[in-house]
């Protein structure tokens, strides 16, 4: 299967015409231009935000799938050869194409900005997947579940628009996510050949990560973390909060209820949740990738369990290296969330003295056993040790 990436911006390109944002804004300052999202299959069959259009489709079969935000109804049929496909504001439910060619090729192709296609039950494995991964990342988790994304599987973001800051975060999200950023008028050829010399450029090797995302309160470091995981197809979210019932009142109740609630409903339904502070136990046993949520909690439940408000160290000790070292040897991709204490006020209290020296301490030593480090602030990721 042969594929010519015409363009690979929003549905009107990036920069958008007339758009003063900071996104477009940066993107002309630093020259990134991309044209409207259109690929040509073949030679022949166009794909795109204007629709499926093709004047000789010479043996491929075009099937338009629905909308994963269609709550209801029946598998879109067929599309009619060389037949023009609605874009965004079209038929309703139309999330985009699935394209067998001639020799067996399979591709996906979305409708549009924010389209997430369905494949039907008893899909075959796609050899290359066009998605929009800044309308809905977690759609790439999902395929990758279903089996019919792999590592064979060239994969390719459409669509990049303003909807992220810049071509600078946009290369950094697709990397994490291991999806590749074509540049227009780029070829993509499948199969592959061993030598790699065919399919999109770039290196995308794969190794176990360990990353430690930091941050203050409502500094958006939960979900930059699980932004990171959001493609992935099997994930461990590890919630680590202390809290027991002598802790709370009837409103502390009803407020910690509402939190809870609001990480459960971002994170995508397939994650499994554990609720421990067996970290290393955890990170010995996991499968898939493993979202730790978060260190500063773990730290305080452990703090209590090893009775050391009071300045005691040795069973804290021994958990704090229990923990670095399952850290260390990691065998499966682990994002933890913790938090940035020695910014801010002084502790008034010993307890939260101990507290704010311990954690700065364990925060350095993971980010010292980490491939990757970020501080988020105002919702901006900050690198500090990536490649």
């Amino acid at each position: 299967m042969h594929v010519l990436v015409e363009g690979s911006g929003g549905s009107s390109g990036w920069p958008q015409p007339g758009c003063r944002c900071a996104s477009c804004l940066r993107c002309r300052a630093d020259g990134t231009i991309r044209k409207r999202s259109t690929i040509v299959v073949g030679g022949t069959l166009r794909l795109g935000a204007g629709g499926a259009d093709g004047a000789d489709l010479a043996g491929f079969r075009v099937q338009r799938l629905l909308d994963a935000r269609d709550a209801a109804g029946e598998a879109a049929g067929p599309g009619p050869a060389g037949a023009a496909g609605p874009g965004p504001g079209g038929a309703a439910g139309l999330g985009g194409w699935e394209v067998t060619s001639p020799d067996g090729g399979r591709l996906l192709y979305p409708a549009g900005p924010g389209a997430v296609p369905v494949p039907p039950e008893g899909a075959a494995r796609y050899d290359i997947a066009f998605l929009d991964m800044l309308g809905d990342p977690a759609q790439l988790g999902r395929l990758r579940a279903r089996g019919l994304v792999t590592a064979d599987t060239l994969t390719a973001v459409a669509f990049a628009d303003h909807r992220v800051s810049g071509a600078a975060e946009l290369e950094r999200r697709c990397g994490f996510w291991r999806v590749r950023v074509p540049a227009d008028g780029e070829a993509v050829t499948t199969p592959r050949s061993a030598q790699g010399s065919q399919g999109l450029t770039g290196s995308m090797s794969w190794v176990p990560w360990r990353v430690l995302v930091m941050g203050g309160a409502r500094s958006g470091k939960s979900e930059r973390a699980e932004l990171r995981l959001a493609a992935e197809p099997e994930v461990t979210y590890v919630a680590t909060d202390p809290r027991t019932p002598r802790w709370r009142d009837g409103a502390g109740d009803r407020d910690w209820a509402a939190r809870v609630a609001a990480h459960r409903a971002r994170r995508p339904p397939w994650w499994r949740t554990v609720e421990t502070t067996d970290l290393a136990g955890v990170l010995a046993s996991a499968r898939g990738a493993v979202l730790i949520d978060g260190i500063g909690t773990w730290l305080t439940a452990v703090l209590d369990e090893c009775d050391a408000w009071g300045g005691e160290r040795e069973k804290l000790t021994g958990r704090i290296t229990e923990l670095i070292e399952a850290w260390r040897q990691a065998r499966v991709l682990v994002v933890a969330v913790s938090d940035e204490a020695g910014m801010g006020v002084i502790p008034a209290t010993s307890a939260g003295r101990v507290f704010r020296d311990e954690l700065g301490r364990l925060n350095q030593a993971l980010a010292a056993e980490s491939e990757e480090s970020e501080l988020v602030v105002a919702g901006l990721a900050l690198p500090l040790n990536a490649p």
